[in-house]
């Protein structure tokens, strides 16, 4: 039913420039709804109701003044209610996904309009996921997962995708790249934690270390809970001299603390029901990981679409990726050197670069 209207000589027969102008314009109003999936997606709210509002003055925006780009630049980043300012977010990410749109019709309308509409979809996947682990540092699974789903069934409507003419070995290619994906990124993460998953700090004699409702409180510093635990099973662990609550005190005791349990000794409690806790002890050991369950997912996600040889060039890029921006920001000392970083962007580049051509470094890299 489908295959007329996405047979490339009908669209051959408008110009081929008319159809650039129409991906930029679809993009952008696509990015208009990323940006509603970017702002709910990790705050749990549905994307569909209530209708686009101001966050600040909850005033329902009209459709004449939700027009992309548009829009932002004629009010001034700022709504037409309140006056309150609108984040420069939505107009860049109204930009990126016209202009993501646009790049796909350009490197692959003449070959195929539909894979140019199934990879325009992919990167804005892609996009909305950046954003989110740069703010929230988690990549929601309506976003990986659903990006899982949507990969398998495109390959299936689009055997083009992975280079093939029947849709079952386009189907065994896109669940080979998802299994392959996230199979590796899975094993890596486990091998990471095992290796790298505690980071001991050796504390000077009598410091006095606070457990607040949302950091642990250290003489130099504080540590948010956000940035220690990813995982149920994640622990902090301290060999205390003494242990204070609100009514009562411990000595040279083992205190455990992990998201939903506090132990002190043999004796157990719910961290959420401590007002006050403070300790002073020399060993404290904390929790810590490379990368999340939300990445192995995304991973998967990237094989679906691009199959299991973009999976090998978007782990090692990627890593490649982060590791100069990570050492670009400690220099420039925006970050420390234990800080946590977002990978799923960097992944998502990487993916793009297969995407535009990266695949072609693949023969280059193995025959230097």
């Amino acid at each position: 039913m489908f295959e007329p209207i996405l047979d490339s000589h009908n669209w051959a027969r408008v110009p081929f420039q008319f159809w650039s102008v129409v991906f930029f314009a679809l993009g952008c109003i696509v990015g208009s709804f990323l940006n509603v999936c970017i702002h709910r997606l990790p705050l749990g709210q549905s994307i569909v109701s209530p209708p686009s509002h101001c966050p600040h003055c909850r005033y329902a925006i009209p459709w004449y003044l939700n027009i992309p780009l548009v829009t932002w630049v004629w009010l001034g980043g700022k709504c037409r209610n309140c006056g309150a300012p609108i984040a420069v977010r939505y107009f860049v990410v109204e930009l990126l996904t016209g202009l993501e749109f646009l790049a796909c019709w350009l490197v692959f309308g003449n070959h195929s309009a539909l894979l140019a509409l199934v990879f325009a979809v992919f990167l804005a996947d892609l996009l909305a996921s950046t954003f989110i682990d740069f703010e929230h540092f988690i990549i929601p699974d309506e976003l990986s997962l659903g990006g899982i789903g949507a990969g398998l069934v495109l390959s299936v409507l689009a055997p083009i995708l992975h280079g093939e003419t029947l849709r079952l070995a386009a189907l065994k290619q896109s669940v080979l790249g998802a299994a392959i994906g996230a199979g590796v990124v899975y094993a890596i993460l486990r091998l990471g934690k095992l290796a790298f998953g505690r980071q001991k700090l050796s504390l000077p004699p009598e410091t006095r270390v606070v457990f607040s409702e949302t950091a642990v409180h250290l003489p130099s510093k504080e540590i948010p809970y956000e940035e220690l635990f990813y995982r149920k099973s994640d622990t902090i662990a301290l060999h205390a001299e003494k242990v204070e609550l609100v009514d009562r005190c411990y000595k040279n005791v083992q205190l455990r603390l992990s998201p939903s349990t506090l132990q002190l000794g043999e004796d157990v409690f719910n961290p959420e029901q401590v007002a006050h806790l403070e300790a002073v002890g020399t060993d404290l050991v904390l929790p810590r990981e490379a990368m999340g369950l939300g990445d192995v997912k995304f991973m998967g996600a990237i094989g679906a679409f691009l199959g299991w040889q973009a999976v090998i060039f978007s782990l090692m890029v990627s890593s490649m990726i982060g590791a100069v921006v990570g050492i670009v920001l400690v220099l420039l000392r925006k970050r420390e050197w234990s800080s946590r970083l977002p990978y799923g962007p960097y992944i998502a580049l990487a993916a793009t670069i297969w995407l535009f051509g990266g695949w072609r470094l693949v023969p280059w890299w193995f025959c230097r």
